[in-house]
């Protein structure tokens, strides 16, 4: 499991200067390769992103204002990112344009309400990772079904 760090190069580092065009714009690359990779070696990538409006977001800092026991949640750089949202959002959409690829789509969850998210969250995962277990069922082994019927008395 990978959480938003492993997309930090096309999202934080751009938004935020740490990565050159350069660099940021390669890291679509080195994404969209690892992730065949990781596919061609048998493994589900399910991907998720969870947003939530800008009114939501405030909504949640001003919580974490007034209640002490949400206060360990926000910090300094929660506002000074909230004034770069509209970059976020240009990097986001261009993540999604360049990184939604069929063996590795996105799925956006509407975070606005955490419960309703939470749900189609564990759905998606759940639905990615059935998509992938064989589901049929193994043949009776003979010898079980001997051994079964004799101790049933059937």
């Amino acid at each position: 499991m990978f959480d938003r760090s492993w997309y930090g190069r096309v999202l934080v580092e751009r938004v935020e200067g740490y990565a050159s065009k350069d660099e940021w714009k390669r890291g679509y690359d080195e994404i969209n390769a690892f992730e065949a990779q990781q596919v061609d070696s048998g493994t589900t990538i399910v991907k998720l992103f969870v947003h939530v409006t800008q009114a939501e977001q405030d909504k949640r800092l001003e919580d974490r204002l007034e209640s002490p026991w949400k206060r360990w949640k926000t910090g300094i750089d929660d506002y000074r990112n909230r004034d770069k949202r509209d970059q976020y959002l240009d990097a986001m959409h261009d993540m999604f344009k360049r990184t939604d690829t069929k063996a590795a789509p996105w799925t956006i969850i509407d975070g606005n309400d955490k419960k309703a998210g939470r749900i189609a969250a564990l759905t998606a995962i759940a639905e990615a990772l059935e998509a992938q277990v064989d589901m049929t069922p193994p043949e009776l082994d003979p010898e079980i079904e001997k051994v079964a019927r004799k101790a049933l008395g059937i």
